[in-house]
């Protein structure tokens, strides 16, 4: 009943074109993304390119073959529910029509076709199906569940929320929007799956699209959002062919010229081909080892990603000739190897062993590149050859989609093993459900776009096991992938068995040790070097959880001051009824409100105690708690650059100045000296009067500068004396350098203003000094 009432009513819209409606017009800056050149259409026969590379995606995948396709991979698959799936769909979309004029139907089942080629479960290939009848139809995710099961309901539910948004991370408010489309993605994997093969039959129907605007706009957007996907998740087959169908649209002029170039070289090469194969078959089975060698078609993006990041011309790549080895064991292929550069040269630059050292989407091979034969002194033949076993190229071709162990055969019931070796795809997994906690949608967006375009190193921990991170990560990026709580508990890193200081950059190949303590300081300018998302999560949580714990304490000793002034009793029971009165869902939230100084004392004591509004001021006027009452002191202890509490850049303040404390527009209570500049675009009533609570351990850094005579001995004397002192120097710059004089700027480090006083008057009686003073703020 439910077909021949979707059949009467149809789609809600006529038509749709080949890429589906409601998809984003604008996409996420990304790293090295081709740029479009030519304005010309792609794909209009009248353009002069060649076309594009899509094979027969226009034909009718037909029922049977559909059902023959996934039974091939499993015998047991529900076939009835294939069967219904497909009449359901075609009875659904009726007389839709796609702008190539073919019924709309043949979308969805060149979709669920794409997904059998990867031998993805019948839940999956029924899901693809059905990803559009929801979204274009009068269908409900309800009828879906009612004729289908949850299953299927719950992975259409989550393509239709997919399709629906807008992946305009930098127009406004759209960063929301994409973390919700990621989120979604990463929830159930299969739903991704089923989002990137919509991808791929969209893009392989494009040039039905005469727009050029609208090509490259969604040409752009499978480069920078659908393709880092597909890398997470390793599923080669669909990456490399969404990277060449959108290079295609993004650069036409580029794809033709590399594209006639490859067939020049496929024609010249195929005697050349046959030969290399030969002598590799040959020499394999003298050293007993059977492989299937494969030549292997280059595409037209990888050669050109490759000429851009090297800057070397087509000629001069490695691996324009290219080869697959499969054997049947690790063992095999590194005897393999060996067998390969026996004949032939290897270059020492193009060797990688993703087997030892797998990529972060659980890629594994051998990668080497071999010299074949020189034509000239200055030019010569080489080919790229790639070795791994079949189950190795199984995981490289179908990703993670390989990873499928059927429960109830015939049921579609399938569970995921090895997940976890999909690093990339589970850090972004994890950030996403972090978002839907109430995280914040900019700093997961950035976490995004560092997971997709990341280039990795390969570092070890102590007992061997591989991390793999971004070019450019410190220990503490290195802590943190490790764990959470041991990037929380950082307390500083010894690389190849040697202390390093935090910002130290990591290479591949390094044993990273890394030290923990509890309530371990966060690592002071930690955003200058921590570049992986999980890290930069972490520390934010953290610093966070640091402001606020200081802002209720803070907030809390200023409510106490007051009740203190007024001669009347503290209670936090009192308090936190106040809060509740107040609006505020506890005690803390209200501590933390009067500790970031949104608040003011004044408004908590008039609700705790009402009484003092008539006696002491009369209705309607607040209690003042100034020069009629006193102000009495709060001491500070918990003083952390980037928290809640932080020493003004300024003034530099130090122990045994008078201080004040003032908020700023982040809510922090930022620290000054009394005779701080700053403070006087500050009303005296908003000041906050601080005192420092005693802490022989503390060390605070102050920058001085020290005009001295440019004389031998002079640095060694000045150092010398600091050492007497016992003033370690953090950074010394020399300025204003003339014939007679130079400056020196010096950031030291000392415990309070008495210390520093005694540094400066040992520098101003030294003879190699002319002048000596303390900068306003460390630069």
């Amino acid at each position: 009943p439910h077909g021949e009432a979707a059949e009467a009513t149809r789609a809600k819209t006529s038509a749709r074109d080949a890429t589906g409606a409601g998809e984003a017009e604008k996409v996420v800056p990304a790293g090295q993304t081709p740029q479009a050149t030519s304005q010309a259409v792609p794909g209009d026969p009248a353009s002069g390119f060649p076309p594009p590379p899509v094979g027969n995606s226009t034909r009718i995948v037909r029922q049977f073959e559909l059902t023959e396709l996934v039974k091939s991979y499993d015998p047991d698959a529900d076939e009835d529910l294939l069967n219904r799936a497909y009449v359901f769909a075609m009875k659904a979309h009726g007389g839709q029509m796609r702008q190539s004029g073919d019924p709309y139907f043949t979308h969805p089942v060149s979709v669920a076709a794409i997904l059998a080629d990867l031998k993805l479960d019948p839940v999956t290939i029924v899901a693809a199906l059905l990803h559009d009848v929801v979204e274009d139809t009068d269908t409900s995710v309800w009828d879906i569940r009612e004729n289908f099961g949850d299953d299927v309901a719950l992975l259409v539910d989550g393509v239709t929320k997919i399709s629906k948004r807008e992946l305009a991370p930098d127009a406004d408010g759209a960063a929301e929007n994409f973390a919700k489309f990621i989120l979604a993605t990463c929830k159930d994997v299969r739903t991704l799956l089923v989002k990137l093969a919509d991808r791929l039959h969209n893009m392989r129907t494009m040039h039905f699209i005469k727009k050029r605007e609208k090509q490259k706009r969604i040409a752009l957007e499978t480069m920078e959002i659908f393709v880092p996907l597909a890398r997470m998740i390793g599923i080669d087959k669909l990456r490399e062919e969404l990277e060449d169908l959108s290079f295609y649209y993004l650069r036409p002029d580029d794809y033709a010229t590399l594209t006639k170039a490859l067939d020049d070289v496929s024609r010249r090469s195929v005697s050349n081909v046959v030969t290399l194969s030969q002598k590799l078959r040959a020499g394999l089975e003298e050293a007993g080892i059977h492989a299937e060698i494969y030549s292997r078609e280059k595409r037209a993006y990888s050669v050109w990603r490759k000429i851009e990041r090297k800057r070397t011309h087509f000629k001069d790549l490695a691996d324009i000739y290219a080869f697959r080895v499969i054997v049947s064991s690790v063992d095999e292929c590194y005897r393999t190897l060996g067998v390969i550069h026996q004949q032939y040269p290897m270059i020492p630059d193009e060797f990688d062993d993703y087997i030892s050292l797998p990529k972060s989407n659980n890629y594994r091979s051998l990668h080497t590149a071999v010299v074949l034969s020189k034509d000239s002194e200055d030019t010569a033949q080489k080919a790229e050859i790639q070795i791994r076993t079949q189950e190795m190229h199984e995981a490289a071709e179908r990703g993670i989609a390989a990873h499928w162990r059927y429960k109830n055969k015939g049921g579609g019931s399938v569970e995921m093993q090895d997940s976890e070796k999909y690093n990339s795809y589970e850090m972004l997994r994890k950030s996403a459900m972090d978002f839907d906690k109430g995280g914040n949608a900019t700093e997961f967006l950035q976490q995004a776009k560092i997971e997709f375009y990341r280039d990795q190193i390969f570092t070890f921990t102590p007992r061997g096991r591989v991390i793999s991170l971004p070019v450019g990560s410190s220990p503490l990026d290195f802590a943190y992938a490790l764990h959470t709580d041991i990037g929380n508990a950082f307390a500083g890193a010894r690389v190849n068995g040697r202390q390093v200081p935090n910002r130290t950059t990591l290479k591949n190949g390094d044993v990273v040790w890394v030290h923990t303590a509890k309530d371990a300081p966060i690592p002071t300018d930690w955003e200058r070097y921590v570049v992986t998302g999980s890290a930069k999560l972490g520390l934010r949580k953290r610093m966070k959880a640091v402001a606020a714990k200081e802002q209720r304490a803070l907030g809390e000793r200023i409510i106490r001051n007051i009740f203190s002034v007024h001669d009347v009793p503290y209670s936090r029971e009192a308090v936190r009824e106040a809060a509740k009165r107040m609006g505020y869902k506890g005690i803390r939230s209200l501590l933390e409100a009067v500790g970031r100084l949104e608040v003011e004392d004044t408004q908590v004591l008039d609700e705790v105690y009402p009484s003092l509004r008539e006696t002491q001021r009369g209705p309607g006027k607040a209690i003042e708690a100034g020069a009629e009452h006193g102000r009495r002191t709060i001491s500070i202890d918990g003083i952390h650059r980037g928290a809640s509490i932080t020493l003004g850049p300024c003034c530099s303040p130090l122990p045994g100045e008078r201080i004040v404390g003032v908020a700023d527009h982040l809510g922090r209570v930022m620290v000054h000296r009394v005779d701080c500049d700053v403070l006087a675009d500050q009303r005296e009533a908003h000041w906050i009067d601080l005192a420092w609570k005693n802490d022989p351990d503390a060390s605070f850094v102050v920058e001085v500068v020290v005009t001295v005579t440019n004389r031998t001995g002079a640095l060694g004397h000045i150092g010398n004396l600091l050492a007497k002192y016992e003033t370690d120097v953090l950074d010394l710059r020399v300025e204003n350098r003339e014939v007679q004089f130079s400056d020196l700027r010096l950031q030291i480090e000392v415990t309070d203003s008495r210390h520093l006083a005694n540094v400066l008057t040992a520098l101003r009686g030294s003879d190699f000094v002319v002048a000596v003073e303390r900068s306003e703020g460390i630069n």
